[in-house]
């Protein structure tokens, strides 16, 4: 999986984190202010959105009156505490992150998240040294799947983008890596599960933990891009 590859590029929540699960929780509570249930197709329509994206999408579907930044800094508000706080890295990612710096290759995260949460959630982790870029959504004309995020992401670290090994958990951010012209490896998360046929068609690899890597456990998945 690391043959050739000069730079590792990492999605966060999902991914690198085990944060999924908080963001149900904050939509309730925000959209309940409004008196709006949360839909059932939320998570699904803003997959792959930045949080300036997803923060336009919701003000328009749900008629908010709040402006563009005064939702993001309310999710923000909202949701530092857990990432500075809760928010955990998935199995085996922190002794992979360890192993692939020690071998010299560059570390960058592309993400959808907003930078304020990212780095509240790698400052609590130890791991605010541990990445050479961090590139979100809001920096790009677009969010996932264009390819935007990791195509920024591999020029800040001086790489070709072929160069470069993906990590994602869903399939817009797969999409996206791919679009890039880089390999990408799913990383499977309880809250994306029923997606997992449509991730394991568009991935190269597909890992449980990353403890599967440095065992070479791995699935490499069959070719049918």
């Amino acid at each position: 999986m690391l043959e050739n590859k000069k730079a590792v590029i990492f999605d966060l929540d999902g991914t690198l984190m085990d944060s999924m699960w908080l963001w149900a929780d904050i939509d309730i509570e925000y959209l309940g202010r409004y008196g709006h249930e949360l839909p059932r197709d939320l998570q699904t329509e803003i997959e792959g959105m930045g949080f300036t994206e997803t923060a336009l999408y919701f003000k328009e579907r749900f008629h908010l009156p709040d402006s563009i930044e005064e939702i993001k800094r309310e999710w923000n508000r909202m949701a530092y505490d857990k990432y500075a706080r809760a928010v955990r890295p998935k199995p085996g990612a922190a002794s992979f992150l360890r192993h692939i710096r020690s071998r010299g290759i560059k570390t960058g995260i592309a993400s959808s998240n907003s930078r304020e949460l990212i780095a509240a959630c790698l400052a609590s982790n130890g791991m605010k040294d541990c990445f050479d870029c961090v590139t979100i959504s809001c920096d790009v004309a677009r969010g996932k799947p264009a390819p935007d995020v990791y195509l920024s992401a591999a020029s800040s670290l001086g790489v070709e983008p072929e160069s470069c090994l993906v990590f994602e958990d869903v399939p817009m951010g797969i999409r996206a890596g791919r679009s890039a012209g880089m390999q990408v490896c799913a990383v499977e998360d309880r809250h994306s599960m029923d997606q997992r046929q449509e991730i394991r068609r568009l991935a190269d690899y597909y890992i449980r933990s990353y403890d599967e890597i440095l065992n070479h456990t791995y699935e490499v998945l069959p070719d049918f891009h």
